[in-house]
């Protein structure tokens, strides 16, 4: 059963069957829905921020090809190629659909030679970001070692996550 992409609350979270929760959450971790089925297993939640945190926790202690498999389902940023809604809402906030020909030409250059030496694309949480601060991130953390840049790309899926489930989950006084 599809669900539509609508505002929910805990309590309907709390009462959904694993096929209409996977439907309903499977795409806040980027084209990894196995990470809603997994914790679905620890339905009801207290809290959005529980839910969030079990998110995250079978993300982080899923087997190593398929937290690989979650790093490179992120889309290159300011790419020209088909991302999921969720991408292309958070990047067009950013401006990253208005680049000028030279910036694009630059963070194409600087995407390439990170996912060259990462083996996964930039991940960052752009909300709240314009291009000039995505720029410099990226130029940054290029230079960074792979264990620092892997941790760093699982700490920003943890933002966007918990940024997409905000907008997702309309209870009063959501934390996450």
């Amino acid at each position: 059963m599809a669900i539509p992409p609508l505002f929910w609350t805990l309590e309907k979270i709390n009462r959904m069957s694993k096929e209409e929760f996977v439907a309903a959450l499977g795409g806040i971790f980027e084209h990894s829905p196995w990470v809603a089925e997994g914790a679905y297993d620890h339905i009801p939640f207290e809290s959005a921020g529980q839910l969030h945190g079990i998110m995250l926790e079978t993300a982080r202690n899923a087997e190593r090809s398929r937290v690989e498999a979650l790093l490179r389902a992120h889309p290159d940023l300011a790419t020209r190629m088909q991302v999921s809604p969720l991408s292309a809402a958070e990047q067009q906030g950013a401006g990253l659909d208005r680049l000028a020909s030279e910036e694009f030409a630059r963070l194409t250059e600087l995407n390439a030679a990170y996912t060259e030496k990462f083996r996964f694309p930039f991940i960052l949480a752009v909300r709240g970001k314009d291009k000039d601060d995505i720029i410099q991130a990226i130029a940054e953390r290029v230079n960074r070692t792979q264990q620092e840049e892997w941790d760093q790309a699982l700490a920003e899926i943890g933002k966007i996550t918990a940024f997409r489930l905000k907008d997702l989950i309309q209870d009063e006084g959501v934390e996450l």
